[in-house]
């Protein structure tokens, strides 16, 4: 299935999306409210496929699948084409950082370009959705845990990541990491390290790497991660970014420019960037 976060007349409320529109799942606020209801939630989205009363599918109604997540777990250097790109070795464990659940937004909002960094870079990225809490799960038991996938764009200012040992500052600025836009179960997900994540800025692809390419795949991830606390549902875990990214170009975003971040049978999100 292909779950999403949508606006309705009554507001944010989860849905389950068809070829052409999207039906709304009532009961759930959010797609990590409909995760956290467990196979019940999965159910009504289920039987919701056959409803009537639709949505028309556009830009405007999305919004990012889970609005509120209970932690956002980053992971960098973690595509060997970035990895050598940036003059490093492959690393022997994941790379991990976190950003705030307000440095998210919507997955075709315009995002501002802060006033303190000109810096600001593009990094596209498979996100990891938590469908169901653990605790020290084995990697042969991760999928278990995962709710789907969806896409990311870790947008980044360079010049605060780098001036400490620590990139919290430059991956946090609020309401500039666009998630989206919708959340693709395992049923659908076969092949996955086959599928090809892009990034392209004002049309020109940037950035381009099969999943495969992850130096830690979703069940290494998973499994080391919950190893520090309780994976709950609608925590989310970006899994890291190809090689291509700007800072490697020297070539920042500007105002006016779009980015498109695009993951093949998952979906794209698109952002224009603008003056703050």
């Amino acid at each position: 299935m292909r779950l999403a976060t949508i606006i309705t007349d009554q507001g944010p409320n989860a849905a389950v999306l068809r070829e052409e529109d999207a039906v709304a799942v009532t009961g759930y606020r959010d797609v990590g409210a409909l995760l956290a209801a467990g196979p019940e939630g999965l159910q009504r989205a289920s039987e919701a496929m056959t409803a009537s009363s639709a949505y028309e599918l556009r830009p405007g109604i999305f919004l990012r699948p889970v609005l509120e997540p209970g932690a956002v777990i980053c992971v960098g250097l973690n595509y060997r084409s970035h990895i050598l790109e940036m003059g490093r070795e492959l690393p022997a464990a994941p790379t991990l950082f976190s950003k705030l659940p307000r440095a998210l937004t919507d997955p075709y909002a315009e995002i501002e370009l802060p006033a303190a960094s000109d810096q600001i870079d593009y990094e596209g990225e498979l996100a990891i959705v938590i469908g169901t809490a653990g605790r020290d799960i084995p990697p042969a038991r991760a999928w278990e845990h995962v709710g789907g996938v969806t896409v990311l764009n870790d947008v980044t200012a360079r010049d605060f990541q780098r001036r400490t040992l620590q990139w919290f500052a430059g991956k946090s600025f609020e309401a500039a990491t666009p998630v989206g836009p919708c959340v693709v179960t395992g049923d659908e997900l076969a092949g996955l390290d086959d599928r090809e994540l892009r990034v392209s800025v004002n049309g020109e692809v940037r950035q381009k790497a099969l999943v495969g390419d992850l130096v830690f795949g979703v069940e290494d991830l998973v499994a080391d991660i919950s190893r520090l606390f309780t994976l709950r549902p609608g925590d989310l875990i970006a899994t890291g970014t190809p090689g291509g990214v700007g800072e490697a170009r020297e070539q920042f975003l500007q105002a006016g420019d779009e980015v498109e971040v695009s993951l093949d049978g998952v979906g794209t999100i698109r952002n224009r960037f603008v003056k703050s």
